[in-house]
C-alpha cells in the first residue's frame, strides 16, 4: 500500500523549506559582511605594516573559507615580510595555481624565494622561468640567459669559512655587528630588558638597542653585552652601526626620531634615517641627522671606509633599481657630503640590496635578494675595479642558507668576522654568529690553462721549457717555466684569447692558440709535444720540384674539419717540420695546394679551400717568419679527389676526410 502525504503537510513542508532557505542566505550576507568587514580592517592593518596583526585577521577568513587573490597575495606577504617564508609558500602556491590571470609578476619572483627557503630549487626555478618569460630584462632573472648552473657556482664557492656560535644571542633578534676599533662588537638586539618593553607592529618583537660586546682572545667569542651609553638609543629602533677608525664617531641607523619628535612620512609612515654620533667621555653625544635623508624614503645600514672619507648606505630614494639600493656619499666635512651616487648594476638590481660592509682594503660585501642565491637573503662580494665595483658573488655555505643571512663584517688580518640569521638552529628570531674564513673567495671568473710540454719523438717531458703567456692584442702576460715533470700553469681571466709561445733548447719552438669560456675555474688542458731539431735535420734526404714535403718528411696528413678552416693543434706539429726544413734551406720554395671534398656545391668548395689554403700560408709566414716570396699558395676545391667520392656516391666521413688535405709542392 503507497503512503501519501496531506495536502496541508505538503504546504507546510514547502513553507519551511522557503524560510530555511531564506535564513541561509540571510546568514550567508550577514557572515559575508562581517568576513568584508575583517579583511576591510585587516587591509588598514597591512597598509600600516603591522603584518602580524594583519595575518591573524587573514588567517581566520581563510580558514572560514574565503578566497580571493587579494586575500591570499596579502596572507603571504605577511609571512614573507617577516621573514617567515616557509609560511608564505602555501599561501603564494594558492593565489598562483587559483588566480593566474593578471598576476603581478613580483608575486612568481616571492613565491620563487619562499619555494628556496624550504630547499625547492627545482620547482623554484620552474617558477623564476616564468617570472623570466614575463619580465625578460629583470635582472634578477638573467641567470636564464646564461648557460652556468648558479647551484654549482655556489657549492664551489662553498666551504671556505668555519661557523661559531655565539653565547650573546637571545630569544629575540640580534643582528648588525660592527667593529668599533676599541676590541668590541657593536651590534643591535631587541632582548628583553625588564617586563615593560614595547613591541613593533611589523613583527610583534621588542624595539631594537645598540649593545657592545668585548672580544676575547680567540678574537671569535664575545663577552656579555652591554647596552651603549648616552643620548644613542631611545624607545625607537637603532640598528646598524658603522666607526670611524678612533672610535670616537659613529654613523648608526634610527627610525626617524630626534630631539623627542617622532617625523613621519606624507603617508604617515616611520621611516629609517642615518645619524651620526660622537664620543664623550664614555657616552654617545651630538646626535644629528645626515642631511640627505628624508621623511619620505628610508636611508639606512652605514659603512664608513676606513680612510673616512666615504659612508656607503641603502635606500629606497629616488633613482634606486628596485626595492633598495647600495649608494655611497663622499664625507666633505662640516656636516657637508656630496650626492648620493648609486652603486649601479653590477650591486643594485630590482629586489633588495641591503646591509652594505666595505672592509679596510675596500672589499664590498653587501647582503641581496636580488642575485640568485640560496633563498631570502644571501651575502655576495664585489671587489674593487677601473669601474667602481666588479660583478657580485655569492659567498657560498656556510655563510649563506635558504634563510635569511645578512650584516656580514670581517676583519681581512686575523680572518675573523661576524654575521647574522635567521636559519633554523639559532636561539631567536635572528642571531649573530661569528667565523673564521679558511679560503679566498671566488671574486672574478677565472680559468687555468695548464698542461704538460713534451719530447715529439720519445714522449718524455721537457724540464725547464720557456712558457710565454700572451694576450689576443700579443702583450705578454706572465713568463713561466715547466716544471721537473714538464708541468705548466696559468691562471686567467674568462672569455679571452690567449697565445702560449713554447721554447726549449734543442727543439722547433712552437705557438699555441688557446681561448678561455665563461664557466668558472674551468681548466683548459693543452698538452704541447716540441720536435727534437737535430732529430728532425739529421737525415739527408734527395729532393725535387714538384716533390710533396708531406710524403718526403713523412708528415702526418694535414686535415681540416667539415666546412672549416682552421689550423689545429695536431696541425701545427706538422706545418712546424715544414717551417724548420725552410729554415735549413734558406732557397727552398714551395707551393702549398689546399683541397676540399665533394660535398656541398662547386662554388662553395672552392671559396673554402682558398681559406685553407690562406691560413696555412699565413701560419708558414707570420708564425714561422718565412719569406712570403717563398711561399703561395692554390686552392683546387674538390677538381682534386683521392678516391671515388665524388657527389654521387657515398662514402664514410673517413672518406671524405682524406680529400680535405693540403700538399705542399716544392717549385724551387
Amino acid at each position: 500500500m503507497k503512503n501519501y502525504f496531506p495536502t496541508s503537510l505538503c504546504l507546510i513542508s514547502i513553507k519551511n523549506t522557503i524560510s530555511f532557505v531564506v535564513f541561509l542566505l540571510v546568514s550567508f550576507s550577514i557572515n559575508a559582511q562581517n568576513l568584508e568587514k575583517k579583511l576591510s580592517k585587516a587591509d588598514q592593518v597591512f597598509k600600516s605594516y603591522a603584518y602580524v596583526d594583519a595575518r591573524a585577521i587573514y588567517l581566520d577568513v581563510a580558514q572560514k573559507g574565503y578566497s580571493s587573490p587579494s586575500l591570499y597575495s596579502k596572507l603571504a606577504d605577511s609571512f614573507y615580510f617577516t621573514g617567515n617564508l616557509e609560511d608564505s609558500v602555501e599561501w603564494y602556491k594558492k593565489l598562483i595555481q587559483l588566480y593566474p590571470e593578471d598576476l603581478n609578476p613580483e608575486y612568481l619572483f616571492r613565491y620563487a624565494q619562499s619555494l628556496k627557503s624550504v630547499e625547492r630549487y627545482k620547482e623554484a626555478d620552474t617558477i623564476m622561468h616564468q617570472f623570466y618569460t614575463i619580465t625578460k630584462n629583470d635582472k634578477r632573472a638573467n641567470f636564464f640567459t646564461k648557460k652556468r648552473d648558479y647551484l654549482d657556482f655556489i657549492k664551489m664557492q662553498s666551504d671556505k669559512f668555519e661557523l661559531y656560535p655565539l653565547n650573546i644571542n637571545s630569544k629575540n633578534s640580534e643582528y648588525s655587528p660592527s667593529f668599533n676599533y676599541q676590541n668590541q662588537i657593536v651590534f643591535a638586539s631587541s632582548r628583553e630588558k625588564n617586563n615593560t618593553f614595547k613591541l613593533h607592529e611589523w613583527d610583534e618583537m621588542p624595539f631594537l638597542d645598540l649593545f657592545a660586546s668585548n672580544i676575547q682572545e680567540d678574537n671569535i667569542t664575545l663577552d656579555d653585552p652591554v647596552k651603549l651609553k648616552g643620548k644613542i638609543n631611545t624607545r625607537f629602533h637603532e640598528s646598524s652601526t658603522s666607526f670611524s677608525k678612533d672610535g670616537k664617531t659613529v654613523y648608526f641607523s634610527r627610525n626617524n626620531y630626534l630631539n623627542h619628535k617622532l617625523g613621519k612620512s606624507k603617508k604617515g609612515v616611520v621611516l629609517l634615517k642615518l645619524y651620526k654620533a660622537t664620543l664623550h667621555n664614555g657616552s654617545w653625544e651630538n646626535i644629528t641627522e645626515l642631511p640627505f635623508c628624508s621623511d619620505d624614503y628610508s636611508v639606512s645600514h652605514p659603512s664608513l671606509s676606513l680612510d673616512g672619507k666615504k659612508l656607503y648606505f641603502a635606500s629606497d630614494m629616488p633613482g634606486t633599481f628596485g626595492q633598495s639600493d647600495l649608494f655611497v656619499v663622499d664625507i666633505l666635512g662640516d656636516n657637508q657630503y656630496s650626492n648620493p651616487k648609486n652603486l649601479g648594476s653590477k650591486i643594485n638590481t630590482e629586489g633588495r640590496e641591503t646591509f652594505p660592509y666595505i672592509s679596510n682594503n675596500g672589499t664590498l660585501y653587501f647582503s641581496s635578494d636580488g642575485h640568485i642565491g640560496l633563498g631570502g637573503l644571501d651575502i655576495f662580494v664585489s671587489v674593487p675595479d677601473e669601474y667602481g665595483f666588479s660583478d657580485s658573488y655569492n659567498v657560498g655555505r656556510p655563510i649563506n642558507s635558504p634563510k635569511d643571512d645578512f650584516t656580514f663584517i670581517l676583519n681581512e688580518e686575523t680572518k675573523i668576522g661576524y654575521f647574522a640569521s635567521n636559519r633554523k638552529g639559532g636561539k631567536g628570531n635572528d642571531d649573530i654568529y661569528s667565523f673564521k674564513q679558511t679560503e679566498e673567495l671566488i671574486t672574478s671568473c677565472m680559468q687555468y690553462i695548464e698542461g704538460t710540454i713534451t719530447n715529439n719523438t720519445t714522449g718524455n717531458p721537457l724540464t725547464s721549457a720557456d712558457i710565454v703567456l700572451l694576450n689576443k692584442n700579443e702583450d705578454i702576460i706572465r713568463e713561466i717555466i715547466s716544471d721537473t715533470n714538464g708541468n705548466y700553469r696559468f691562471k686567467v681571466p674568462c672569455n679571452e684569447n690567449y697565445t702560449l709561445k713554447v721554447k726549449s733548447k734543442n727543439f722547433m719552438p712552437r705557438d699555441i692558440l688557446a681561448e678561455t669560456t665563461d664557466a668558472f675555474e674551468f681548466i683548459n688542458e693543452i698538452n704541447i709535444s716540441l720536435i727534437n731539431k737535430e732529430k728532425l735535420l739529421s737525415t739527408t734526404i734527395e729532393i725535387n720540384v714538384g716533390d710533396d714535403l708531406t710524403k718526403i718528411l713523412q708528415l702526418e696528413p694535414i686535415y681540416f674539419g667539415l666546412n672549416d678552416a682552421i689550423i689545429t693543434t695536431e696541425t701545427e706539429v706538422e706545418l712546424q717540420k715544414i717551417i724548420s726544413i725552410m729554415n735549413k734551406y734558406p732557397d727552398l720554395k714551395i707551393e702549398v695546394r689546399s683541397h676540399t671534398d665533394s660535398r656541398s656545391s662547386y662554388w662553395y668548395n672552392k671559396k673554402l679551400s682558398v681559406q685553407r689554403m690562406r691560413a696555412t700560408v699565413k701560419y708558414i709566414t707570420e708564425k714561422g717568419r718565412i719569406n712570403w716570396r717563398r711561399v703561395r699558395g692554390k686552392a683546387y676545391g674538390e677538381r682534386r679527389l683521392l678516391n671515388k667520392c665524388t657527389d654521387d656516391i657515398p662514402c664514410t666521413e673517413e672518406e671524405h676526410q682524406e680529400n680535405r688535405r693540403s700538399e705542399f709542392i716544392i717549385r724551387k
